[in-house]
C-alpha cells in the first residue's frame, strides 16, 4: 500500500465538511473522486497536501505516518517532495515564461543548478506537448495549454503521486480533451494519481478506482468497472444517471 488515509475530519466554523474519510491507494492507481458540488472532494485533496489543515486524521505514505492535524513544517516539506498538486486555475506565474514556471520549483525550491533544471523542464514540456512554447508567457496560451504547463511543472519534481483538483473544470469544452489526453498518457505510464473530476468518461475509462462523496462522507468506493456497471448504493445510481442524462 503506497498511501493509507484514515479518518480525515475537517470543519469550517459550523459546517462539517469531512466526516471521517478513509482511502487506500496502491502504486499506479488512478483514483477518480466524484461527487456533487459541496461534497468535500477538493477539501479532502487539499488536506492530503496540507493546503488545508485537517482537524483530525492520519496518512501513511510509503510507510511513514503523517498526522494531518499536527504535522510539523519539516514533515510537510518532506511529504511535498514526494507529491505534486495541479490546481483548477493553473496557478502559473504570469510574469514568468513557460520554461521558468516549470523550473522555478527546481532551482529555487530544491537548489538545482539552472542547466540541469532547464534540461528537465524541456523534457517535461515535450512530454505534455508544449515544447514549442518554452519562451511564451501564460497570457499568450489557451487554458488547455496553461494547464498542460501546470502538469509539466508538477512532473518536473519527479513526484510519486500527483493530486489533480478538477483540472478541466475551468476549460472551454474543446480544450478539455488535450488535458485529459496528457492525464491518460500518465496513467498508462503508471503514474499514481488522485483526481477530483466531473469527467465521467475519464473516471470510467482511465481510473482504476472511484470514490463517490456526498455531504463529507464516502457513499461508495469501488474499482471503476464495478462502480459504473454495478453501483451498490441508490444515491450512486442516481448520481451516475443524472450526469449521463446531463451529457446527452
Amino acid at each position: 500500500m503506497m498511501l493509507d488515509i484514515q479518518n480525515v475530519h475537517k470543519r469550517f466554523q459550523d459546517t462539517e465538511v469531512l466526516r471521517g474519510i478513509d482511502l487506500q491507494v496502491s502504486k499506479g492507481d488512478v483514483v477518480a473522486i466524484l461527487g456533487p458540488s459541496g461534497s468535500g472532494k477538493t477539501t479532502f485533496l487539499r488536506c492530503l497536501n496540507y493546503l488545508e489543515r485537517a482537524d483530525q486524521g492520519r496518512m501513511i505514505f510509503d510507510g511513514e505516518t503523517f498526522d494531518l492535524a499536527g504535522a510539523t513544517r519539516q514533515e510537510i516539506a518532506r511529504l511535498r517532495k514526494k507529491t505534486a498538486f495541479v490546481f483548477q486555475n493553473y496557478n502559473l506565474f504570469q510574469n514568468k515564461t513557460v520554461l521558468q514556471n516549470v523550473t522555478l520549483g527546481l532551482t529555487v525550491g530544491s537548489g538545482m543548478p539552472r542547466a540541469e533544471a532547464k534540461e528537465i523542464g524541456q523534457e517535461m514540456l515535450r512530454k505534455v506537448g508544449m515544447a514549442d512554447k518554452l519562451n511564451s508567457y501564460p497570457s499568450e496560451l489557451s487554458g488547455g495549454q496553461q494547464q498542460r504547463v501546470a502538469i509539466a511543472r508538477g512532473l518536473a519534481t519527479r513526484p510519486e503521486i500527483i493530486y489533480f483538483d478538477e483540472p478541466t473544470s475551468a476549460l472551454d469544452p474543446e480544450l478539455i480533451g488535450e488535458v485529459l489526453s496528457v492525464m491518460r498518457q500518465l496513467a498508462e505510464e503508471g503514474m499514481t494519481m488522485l483526481v477530483v473530476t466531473h469527467e465521467m468518461t475519464f473516471a470510467r475509462d482511465v481510473s482504476s478506482k472511484v470514490m463517490f462523496m456526498e455531504g463529507g462522507n464516502v457513499i461508495e468506493s469501488a474499482p471503476s468497472a464495478e462502480f459504473f456497471a454495478h453501483p451498490q448504493q441508490q444515491r450512486t445510481r442516481e448520481f451516475i444517471q443524472n450526469i449521463l442524462n446531463a451529457g446527452q
